[in-house]
């Protein structure tokens, strides 16, 4: 499996090349901001029309991570859709893919502020949760202690062999850990942005996603 191992809050964890979390001791696999139908929520808004494979995408990928890790609990942390719409507007075949995922495991839907309220489809609908020592939650908490939280979509930049080369990451200090988007067609915001430096602090560390995830001093 290709990731990487870090500690926090005393707990051993994995950030996994694809911006998913892997919490061994729970058997818990955490994913962020997935923004299920974005494509179809853009069109119904009169924007731009992409290829509206996104939802598909996402889910393949989420699918390939269940396999590698046998996750028996999930938790999406929040704007798992782009929309409540969103989530109505999904193809048969992609809520039929959800439903197969679940199947057996303990699913927690997190709410966030694209999706901020219950969906029609299977799992649990919460506004934050607790396992163990961690909290997971959407939007970061100005007194976090133990948090796991997303919404930021954060990205971290560095430079190899004079090239820039800038990735989803994990950024994590003592207080909090706060996820990459997992979504297909989710943007990001560059970790040197004054929002994420305030929250992160000085200490802070980016866990670059991709082929080989890498571990480096949070880009300011």
């Amino acid at each position: 499996m290709n990731s990487l191992e870090f500690s926090f809050a005393g707990q051993h964890l994995y950030a996994m090349a694809s911006g998913a979390l892997w919490w061994p001791d729970q058997r818990l696999l955490c994913v962020s901001d997935l923004h299920l139908g974005k494509s179809e929520r853009l069109v119904r808004r009169g924007g731009p029309a992409l290829p509206p494979y996104d939802s598909r995408d996402t889910l393949d990928r989420l699918s390939a991570d269940l396999d590698r890790t046998g996750a028996e609990q999930v938790v999406c942390l929040g704007d798992s859709f782009d929309d409540l719409d969103a989530s109505k507007a999904l193809e048969a075949s992609e809520k039929l893919r959800i439903t197969t995922l679940q199947a057996g495991r303990r699913w927690i839907w997190i709410e966030g502020n694209h999706d901020p309220g219950p969906i029609e489809l299977g799992g649990t609908h919460l506004f934050e949760w607790a396992c163990g020592v961690l909290t997971f939650r959407h939007i970061p908490q100005d007194d976090a202690q133990r948090e796991v939280s997303g919404h930021f979509h954060p990205k971290a930049q560095l430079r190899v062999k004079g090239r820039a080369i800038s990735r989803p990451a994990f950024l994590l200090n003592q207080d909090r850990l706060l996820m990459p988007a997992y979504g297909t067609y989710t943007g990001g915001l560059r970790s040197s942005d004054q929002a994420l430096s305030d929250l992160m602090g000085s200490e802070a560390m980016a866990i670059l996603t991709g082929p080989n995830p890498q571990l480096i001093p949070m880009p300011r």
